[in-house]
């Protein structure tokens, strides 16, 4: 009875870790896909940040 609680918990534990990995997976996928819809926006943003940073660096 014992080997086949350890035989099904080692079953979830695989289970379990395999899920982690396609979520882990799918989310990346997502994240980079926004990153590619939004590259433009994104190019756009950081270089008004910078510039700001820029021109408030020179004024100290």
């Amino acid at each position: 009875m014992n080997q086949m609680r350890y035989l099904w918990m080692r079953f979830k534990a695989k289970q379990t870790k395999g899920s982690v990995m396609v979520e882990a997976i799918l989310v990346l996928v997502v994240l980079i896909a926004l990153v590619v819809i939004f590259k433009s926006q994104l190019t756009s943003l950081v270089t008004k940040i910078f510039e700001k940073i820029t021109n408030e660096a020179t004024g100290i």
